[in-house]
């Protein structure tokens, strides 16, 4: 298992940054492949918690190269200020190197997420007001150029680019939000101070990846975000604006797809969702409640109260066929100790018929209604757990169940948030 890919069964929230941190422990390299800061990893160390929103998780490993690809994004003044705030905690940092061709959220882009989603009203469609949509807007726009990370260490192309931006960006704040244009020396004074704190960090990430795979290092790439909030094979529109599927990978890091040796699919023991969309197995009563509250399930970049409900069988199914996953690893198996009776969704019935996957098109999803299948609880704390025989025989069955469900195996399962609160399969 030279190389392996961490990426999220669900919505995103899956626990990633505790696998990819276990997963670090024995790896040479781990390198983010997409997103930004409208990610957020924990991980909880000797009781210490670390709440990560770009730099990846396999930080707290000084021996293992962190590495930023080129298909994230940067926010310079996150960047400086996680890097301050880790080191200040003993983390130095060092092992950070981020893509010449990354991405930069600017001011404008930040700007304009909040302008539309709140120009959208109740049809918004939950997103951070981080940048993240606008900033991959550019990218792909190509025209006029955006600004890149290597661009932060150079002033002079740096006022070209702003110039250029804000040639069509104020002429929309203006007409659209009746907001005052911008001016590009603030814009270049403000984001040129944040630069200069990280350019440092600037480096030929594809280079980097691929000398390491070619030595047959061990690397884990890490998504941001989960399966169903990818931009082609999510609950469109309510997605992100990048593809955290393990095929991301390839395309955030700059290695080809039979590079890839594992993918590790990191999957809730039961469901959750951040912000508005399609969630069939949604609790809207006191169990939900219950879970959220079991689970802390409060979102690490944004705060906000994350939807709780059972586990979803189809995406399980589908994220594992989306994925080519070879391996599942669970968390949180914990937060359904106290349950009696735990069920789990199997199918789908729309239109009469049963499907185990989840369909293509997302008015077959809205449709769905989901078909469960009961089984007993094991009722006692899991959180000791230092085997699979420590396991109580019915949370045991509840794994086989998720196993028999995705087609792979089980590998890991979290039954707590620290790092040694982990059963290896």
């Amino acid at each position: 298992m030279a190389t392996v890919v961490v990426v999220g069964a669900q919505w995103g929230d899956e626990g990633k940054g505790k696998i990819t941190d276990l997963l670090c422990e024995t790896a040479e390299v781990v390198v983010r492949y997409q997103g930004g800061n409208n990610a957020g990893h924990t991980v909880v160390v000797e009781g210490q918690e670390f709440k990560l929103h770009l730099i990846p998780s396999g930080i707290l490993h000084p021996n293992c190269q962190c590495l930023m690809g080129d298909g994230t994004l940067i926010d310079p003044a996150v960047l400086g200020g996680e890097v301050a705030s880790l080191q200040a905690r003993g983390v130095a940092c060092e092992n950070l190197r981020v893509g010449y061709n990354a991405g930069v959220i600017m001011p404008y882009h930040r700007l304009l997420d909040g302008l539309a989603e709140d120009a959208r009203g109740a049809g918004s469609i939950g997103t951070t007001r981080r940048g993240i949509g606008p900033a991959y807007t550019d990218k792909v726009a190509r025209l006029p150029e955006p600004v890149r990370f290597r661009d932060l260490g150079d002033a002079e192309r740096l006022r070209s680019l702003i110039k250029g931006q804000l040639a069509l960006k104020n002429p929309v704040l203006k007409a659209l939000y009746d907001h005052e244009p911008l001016e590009v020396e603030a814009v270049l004074e403000e984001v040129w101070e944040a630069g200069r704190a990280v350019i440092g960090y600037a480096a030929d990430i594809r280079r980097l990846v691929q000398e390491a795979v070619t030595a047959d290092r061990r690397v884990v790439f890490e998504g941001a975000q989960g399966t169903f909030l990818d931009l082609d094979y999510g609950t469109y529109p309510f997605v992100t604006s990048s593809h955290p599927v393990a095929g991301g990978a390839c395309l955030g890091t700059g290695v080809g797809p039979t590079a890839i040796d594992d993918v590790t699919l990191v999957c809730k023991a039961y469901t959750t969702r951040v912000g508005a969309g399609i969630f069939p197995t949604e609790c809207l009563d006191a169990t939900g409640e219950a879970m959220r509250e079991r689970g802390a399930e409060f979102g690490t970049t944004t705060g906000r109260p994350r939807r709780c409900g059972w586990l979803d069988g189809p995406m399980l199914r589908s994220a594992a066929l989306l994925n080519g996953a070879t391996h599942v690893a669970v968390t949180k198996l914990d937060v359904l100790d106290g349950f009696a009776t735990i069920p789990v969704c199997v199918g789908y019935r729309i239109g009469g018929q049963v499907v185990d996957t989840v369909p293509a098109w997302p008015g077959d999803v809205e449709q769905a209604e989901p078909v469960y299948e009961e089984l007993e609880g094991w009722q006692q704390p899991v959180c000791e757990a230092k085997t699979w025989a420590d396991l109580p025989p019915q949370a045991q069955s509840y794994l086989e169940r998720m196993a028999e469900i995705a087609g792979v195996p089980i590998s890991l399962v979290s039954v707590g948030h620290a790092r040694h609160q982990t059963v290896v399969c």
